[in-house]
Protein backbone atom coordinates (compact mmCIF):
# COMPACT_ATOMS: atom_id res chain seq x y z
CA UNK A 1 0.00 0.00 0.00
CA UNK A 2 1.08 3.57 -0.75
CA UNK A 3 -0.19 6.14 1.74
CA UNK A 4 -0.46 9.83 0.90
CA UNK A 5 0.00 11.69 4.17
CA UNK A 6 -2.96 13.95 4.89
CA UNK A 7 -1.67 16.62 7.26
CA UNK A 8 -3.65 19.52 5.86
CA UNK A 9 -1.37 20.50 2.97
CA UNK A 10 -1.02 19.33 -0.59
CA UNK A 11 -2.90 18.27 -3.70
CA UNK A 12 -4.19 15.09 -2.11
CA UNK A 13 -6.73 13.92 -4.66
CA UNK A 14 -4.67 14.69 -7.75
CA UNK A 15 -1.74 12.91 -6.10
CA UNK A 16 -3.97 9.95 -5.22
CA UNK A 17 -5.13 9.64 -8.83
CA UNK A 18 -1.61 9.89 -10.23
CA UNK A 19 -0.09 7.33 -7.88
CA UNK A 20 -3.01 4.95 -8.44
CA UNK A 21 -1.91 4.79 -12.09
CA UNK A 22 1.33 3.13 -10.97
CA UNK A 23 0.19 1.16 -7.90
CA UNK A 24 -3.12 -0.57 -7.28
CA UNK A 25 -3.44 0.17 -3.55
CA UNK A 26 -3.25 3.91 -2.76
CA UNK A 27 -4.98 5.71 0.11
CA UNK A 28 -5.02 9.20 1.59
CA UNK A 29 -4.54 8.88 5.35
CA UNK A 30 -3.70 10.84 8.48
CA UNK A 31 -3.37 7.66 10.58
CA UNK A 32 0.20 7.58 11.96
CA UNK A 33 0.30 3.77 12.11
CA UNK A 34 -0.86 3.36 8.50
CA UNK A 35 1.56 6.03 7.25
CA UNK A 36 4.50 4.65 9.25
CA UNK A 37 4.02 1.11 7.98
CA UNK A 38 2.89 1.61 4.37
CA UNK A 39 5.04 0.18 1.57
CA UNK A 40 5.51 3.75 0.33
CA UNK A 41 4.66 7.14 1.84
CA UNK A 42 4.05 10.34 -0.13
CA UNK A 43 4.49 13.65 1.71
CA UNK A 44 2.89 16.41 -0.38
CA UNK A 45 3.14 20.09 0.42
CA UNK A 46 1.71 23.36 -0.85
CA UNK A 47 2.08 26.81 0.67
CA UNK A 48 4.49 28.33 3.18
CA UNK A 49 7.33 26.35 4.77
CA UNK A 50 6.45 27.30 8.37
CA UNK A 51 2.75 26.47 8.00
CA UNK A 52 3.54 23.10 6.44
CA UNK A 53 6.03 22.30 9.19
CA UNK A 54 3.53 23.22 11.90
CA UNK A 55 0.86 21.01 10.33
CA UNK A 56 3.32 18.17 9.75
CA UNK A 57 4.53 18.20 13.35
CA UNK A 58 0.95 18.33 14.65
CA UNK A 59 0.14 15.25 12.54
CA UNK A 60 3.17 13.35 13.88
CA UNK A 61 4.96 13.59 10.56
CA UNK A 62 8.46 13.87 12.02
CA UNK A 63 8.01 10.66 14.00
CA UNK A 64 6.45 8.91 10.99
CA UNK A 65 9.35 9.79 8.69
CA UNK A 66 11.97 8.92 11.33
CA UNK A 67 10.31 5.54 11.85
CA UNK A 68 10.26 4.88 8.12
CA UNK A 69 13.96 5.67 7.76
CA UNK A 70 14.75 3.44 10.75
CA UNK A 71 12.82 0.59 9.12
CA UNK A 72 14.24 1.32 5.63
CA UNK A 73 10.85 2.15 4.13
CA UNK A 74 10.59 4.57 1.17
CA UNK A 75 9.24 8.11 1.46
CA UNK A 76 8.65 10.60 -1.36
CA UNK A 77 8.42 14.33 -0.62
CA UNK A 78 6.87 16.70 -3.17
CA UNK A 79 7.35 20.50 -3.38
CA UNK A 80 7.19 21.82 0.21
CA UNK A 81 7.23 18.13 1.17
CA UNK A 82 10.77 18.18 -0.22
CA UNK A 83 11.74 21.46 1.43
CA UNK A 84 10.83 20.34 4.96
CA UNK A 85 13.35 17.49 4.74
CA UNK A 86 16.13 20.08 5.13
CA UNK A 87 17.42 21.60 8.36
CA UNK A 88 16.06 25.11 7.92
CA UNK A 89 13.65 27.19 5.88
CA UNK A 90 14.19 30.91 5.32
CA UNK A 91 10.73 31.95 4.12
CA UNK A 92 10.18 35.45 5.61
CA UNK A 93 12.00 34.34 8.76
CA UNK A 94 14.00 31.32 9.93
CA UNK A 95 12.14 28.09 10.65
CA UNK A 96 13.38 24.65 11.59
CA UNK A 97 12.78 21.80 9.17
CA UNK A 98 12.85 18.07 9.85
CA UNK A 99 16.63 17.97 9.49
CA UNK A 100 16.71 14.73 7.51
CA UNK A 101 19.33 16.45 5.33
CA UNK A 102 21.66 19.38 6.08
CA UNK A 103 21.11 22.70 4.35
CA UNK A 104 18.50 25.40 4.12
CA UNK A 105 15.71 26.48 1.80
CA UNK A 106 15.89 30.08 0.62
CA UNK A 107 14.22 32.40 -1.86
CA UNK A 108 15.15 32.06 -5.50
CA UNK A 109 17.22 34.92 -6.85
CA UNK A 110 14.93 35.73 -9.78
CA UNK A 111 13.19 38.91 -10.98
CA UNK A 112 9.78 37.25 -11.21
CA UNK A 113 8.43 35.00 -8.46
CA UNK A 114 6.95 32.52 -8.03
CA UNK A 115 8.62 30.28 -10.58
CA UNK A 116 5.58 28.79 -12.31
CA UNK A 117 5.68 26.50 -15.31
CA UNK A 118 7.53 23.76 -17.11
CA UNK A 119 11.27 23.35 -16.78
CA UNK A 120 13.90 20.84 -17.77
CA UNK A 121 16.02 19.07 -15.17
CA UNK A 122 19.76 18.41 -15.22
CA UNK A 123 19.64 14.79 -14.08
CA UNK A 124 22.25 13.62 -11.59
CA UNK A 125 24.58 10.75 -12.46
CA UNK A 126 23.16 7.37 -11.48
CA UNK A 127 19.56 8.57 -11.22
CA UNK A 128 16.89 5.89 -11.19
CA UNK A 129 14.06 8.34 -10.65
CA UNK A 130 14.47 9.92 -14.10
CA UNK A 131 14.97 6.72 -16.10
CA UNK A 132 13.33 7.26 -19.48
CA UNK A 133 12.44 10.91 -18.80
CA UNK A 134 15.90 12.47 -18.69
CA UNK A 135 15.03 15.00 -21.40
CA UNK A 136 11.47 15.78 -20.32
CA UNK A 137 10.02 18.89 -18.68
CA UNK A 138 8.30 18.99 -15.29
CA UNK A 139 5.87 21.40 -13.67
CA UNK A 140 7.16 23.76 -10.95
CA UNK A 141 5.32 26.21 -8.68
CA UNK A 142 7.57 27.74 -6.00
CA UNK A 143 9.51 30.79 -4.83
CA UNK A 144 11.92 28.98 -2.48
CA UNK A 145 14.26 26.05 -2.97
CA UNK A 146 17.22 24.16 -1.55
CA UNK A 147 20.41 25.04 -3.41
CA UNK A 148 23.20 22.99 -1.80
CA UNK A 149 23.68 19.37 -2.80
CA UNK A 150 22.78 16.64 -0.32
CA UNK A 151 25.82 14.50 0.58
CA UNK A 152 25.83 10.85 -0.52
CA UNK A 153 22.79 11.36 -2.73
CA UNK A 154 21.89 11.68 -6.39
CA UNK A 155 21.21 15.40 -6.82
CA UNK A 156 19.35 16.69 -9.87
CA UNK A 157 19.06 20.41 -10.54
CA UNK A 158 17.00 22.92 -12.49
CA UNK A 159 17.63 26.55 -13.31
CA UNK A 160 15.46 29.62 -12.84
CA UNK A 161 17.96 32.47 -12.97
CA UNK A 162 20.09 30.27 -10.68
CA UNK A 163 20.55 26.58 -10.07
CA UNK A 164 18.49 24.85 -7.39
CA UNK A 165 17.76 21.28 -6.37
CA UNK A 166 14.95 19.79 -8.45
CA UNK A 167 15.18 16.27 -6.98
CA UNK A 168 17.18 14.26 -4.47
CA UNK A 169 17.50 10.47 -4.37
CA UNK A 170 18.73 8.55 -1.32
CA UNK A 171 18.10 4.90 -0.39
CA UNK A 172 14.86 5.63 1.50
CA UNK A 173 13.96 9.31 1.05
CA UNK A 174 13.37 10.72 -2.44
CA UNK A 175 12.09 14.23 -3.15
CA UNK A 176 11.07 16.47 -6.02
CA UNK A 177 10.68 20.25 -6.00
CA UNK A 178 8.36 19.95 -9.01
CA UNK A 179 4.94 18.30 -9.00
CA UNK A 180 5.06 14.92 -10.74
CA UNK A 181 1.29 14.55 -10.33
CA UNK A 182 0.87 17.69 -12.49
CA UNK A 183 3.61 16.86 -15.00
CA UNK A 184 1.66 14.79 -17.50
CA UNK A 185 3.11 11.63 -18.98
CA UNK A 186 6.63 12.46 -17.78
CA UNK A 187 5.41 12.82 -14.20
CA UNK A 188 3.51 9.54 -14.37
CA UNK A 189 6.65 7.79 -15.64
CA UNK A 190 8.67 9.31 -12.80
CA UNK A 191 6.10 8.07 -10.27
CA UNK A 192 6.29 4.63 -11.87
CA UNK A 193 10.08 4.74 -11.50
CA UNK A 194 9.76 5.54 -7.79
CA UNK A 195 7.35 2.64 -7.34
CA UNK A 196 9.62 0.28 -9.29
CA UNK A 197 12.98 1.21 -7.75
CA UNK A 198 11.94 2.06 -4.19
CA UNK A 199 8.50 0.75 -3.23
CA UNK A 200 8.75 -2.63 -4.96
CA UNK A 201 12.54 -2.99 -4.63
Amino acid sequence: MIAILDYGSGNLRSAERAFARAYSDVIVSSDPAICAEADGLVVPGVGAFAACMDQLIEAGGAEIIDARIAHELPTLGICVGMQVMFSDGREKSAHKGLGIWPGDVSQLDAPILPHIGWNTVSVGEGSQLFTGVEEERFYFVHSYAAKSEVPDAVNSTANYNENFLAAVETPYVVTTQFHPEKSGAAGLKLIENWVTHWVRA
